[in-house]
């Protein structure tokens, strides 16, 4: 390989070339995205032609359209008409705090590389904990999505009420802990892999509304611990994912320290929901938790991936993971927040806490009140729009911004309607002009909208609802 090669590829005029194509590029996305000028919310494309496309582009495409093939070839979250996924349509300012954590590349497993964000790190997860409501000895970090969160928070859980190491000894007994059946199916991965099994994971009965059955708590409990298992943790939902249900987080606190558990609040979605004037009581609870896990790149404007996981003790912020490694890291009483490798499975990381920060700096916590309570409002003005209409039923009535409903026919018996529903959202999908998903709840199949996008209105709902009757029709015409 030549040295001029590399040369080329680190100057500043070649990085100016690229930069400004792809900003201008960037600009007229948005533009197109965010008014929904673009017709389509996503080109669909088969997995196996969309896989033999850049196969090919590889070797003959030209350099200069990459960026153009991307844009046009990935799902638009900006777009009005995403309703899909739980991930956000992405404030534009953090594309350039995203642009120098790849320039500067600080991995942040230690102070001295990542002195700067280790410090703006704390400032970010300490304005959470005292926004959550932990009012001293507080402490957190930031990780690398909800699912390695909740996984730590876990651990975390288990090094503080199991009376022996288990990360130095094993099991000595069976532990397990205790989650809606309706949880995110996370907390049954994060079980699984601490080896606690089947068994190990206690699934407590939700009510209609989808949120834990408060009432099924105490038989649950009893029930594990006659067959030997020590209960070390409970987990509340704020919300469940498949519904966007909350559970009551304050009956759950009155439960933990009854029992002396640890209460975890898996918040990654609706946890952001403490900046909202309107639905923070949706969180009664929450400042009797040991821990929460809160998404950025849901509810928080953030792009993919960060997630801020809290303690109220900072002690338990460091001690998950206790291990040597001479060359970067040394055992300490006190808190060391400094050093990140102590407390996340991560060694290396992003500098993802540029993203909070400029947020919060720009344009303060307001900006996630406005968010969150428009699109929990959004939600509600679409149940209305839904329930006035006789084709249409509503698995619950949202809390938040997730709403999960299905067409239906009165000629049609359950299994008709589910196949229904899913050929109408796999055309949908299809045409690209919509983008929402689906669900299957107590063996009903659910179409399934997570109102993320700051400019979807109710036209669009509307609109969405028409579409959907118009599937419908042409398809059970062909029947």
């Amino acid at each position: 390989m030549s040295d001029n090669l590399l040369k080329n590829i680190y100057t500043a005029e070649e990085f100016e070339k690229n930069a400004t194509k792809l900003f201008k590029m960037i600009k007229n996305h948005l533009q197109n995205t965010t008014t929904g000028k673009a017709d389509r919310t996503l080109n669909w494309n088969e997995p196996d032609k969309e896989l033999n496309f850049w196969k090919v582009f590889l070797e003959n495409g030209k350099n200069e359209d990459f960026f153009t093939e991307i844009l046009k070839r990935s799902t638009h979250t900006h777009h009005p008409k995403y309703v899909g996924h739980q991930v956000s349509a992405s404030a534009p300012i953090t594309i350039l705090t995203a642009m120098v954590s790849a320039l500067l590349n600080n991995g942040m497993a230690v102070y001295e590389m990542g002195m700067s964000p280790s410090a703006i790190e704390k400032v970010v997860t300490d304005s959470i904990c005292e926004k959550i409501g932990y009012t001293s000895d507080f402490g957190g970090f930031l990780t690398s999505g909800g699912t390695l969160a909740n996984l730590t928070a876990l651990l975390s859980a288990r090094k503080a009420k199991v009376s022996h190491n288990v990360w130095t000894e094993g099991y000595l007994e069976p532990l397990g802990i205790m989650v809606c059946e309706q949880a995110h199916y996370c907390i049954d991965r994060a079980a699984k892999i601490m080896g606690l099994g089947e068994k190990g994971i206690i699934k407590v009965p939700s009510q209609e509304s989808f949120a834990m059955d408060i009432k099924k708590l105490e038989v649950s409990y009893n029930e594990a611990r006659a067959k030997g298992i020590k209960i070390f943790a409970i987990v509340g939902s704020a919300p469940s994912t498949a519904t966007g249900a909350y559970d009551d987080l304050l009956a759950i606190a009155d439960f933990a320290k009854d029992k002396n558990l640890w209460f975890h609040v898996d918040g990654a979605h609706g946890g952001a929901a403490i900046y909202s004037e309107k639905y923070k009581h949706l969180l009664n609870g929450i400042a009797q938790s040991d821990s929460v896990v809160i998404d950025g790149h849901k509810m928080m404007l953030m792009p993919t991936i960060t997630t801020a996981l809290l303690f109220k003790n900072k002690v338990h912020a460091q001690h998950t993971f206790s291990q040597r490694a001479d060359y970067l890291l040394h055992d300490t009483e006190e808190e060391d927040w400094i050093n990140s490798g102590k407390k996340t499975f991560e060694c290396t990381k992003t500098m993802m806490c540029m993203h909070w920060y400029i947020l919060l700096k720009f344009y303060g916590e307001e900006v996630f009140d406005e968010f969150v309570t428009r699109q929990y409002d959004l939600a509600k003005d679409f149940e209305n729009t839904l329930q006035t209409d006789p084709n249409f039923e509503l698995a619950t009535s949202p809390m938040s911004n997730i709403l999960c409903f299905r067409y239906t026919d009165s000629y049609q018996n359950d299994e008709r309607l589910n196949q229904l529903n899913t050929s109408i959202r796999q055309e949908l999908l299809e045409e690209g002009e919509f983008y929402l998903v689906q669900t299957k709840l107590r063996n009903i199949h659910y179409l399934r909208t997570s109102l993320m996008n700051p400019f979807t209105t109710v036209d669009h709902l509307n609109l969405l609802v028409n579409r959907i009757k118009e599937k419908a029709e042409l398809l059970l015409n062909k029947n």
